[in-house]
């Protein structure tokens, strides 16, 4: 069994700088990066009261939230298209 190459990549997110590895590009790790960094950057301006902390809660949760509104449509997208193959 072959292991994926690992990438590390440093990106800052909030001020603070993380090194990461993953099997993806590092231009992806880095825009992924860059979008946490965005929201938690959003929600700050709307909450400037909470610390990185909240802020990064706040970020994961709302991401989680996309994520599962965004399978739900896919799910139904293929469902249909299941439906629609006979």
């Amino acid at each position: 069994m072959s292991e994926q190459h690992k990438i590390r990549t440093s990106v800052e997110i909030y001020g603070y700088t993380y090194k990461i590895v993953g099997t993806e590009t590092s231009g992806h790790m880095r825009l992924v990066a860059s979008m946490v960094d965005e929201k938690m950057r959003e929600f700050h301006a709307m909450n400037p009261s909470l610390d990185s902390s909240r802020l990064a809660v706040l970020t994961a949760i709302n991401t989680v939230h996309d994520y599962l509104k965004l399978k739900e449509q896919v799910e139904q997208l293929e469902n249909e298209l299941k439906k629609l193959k006979g």
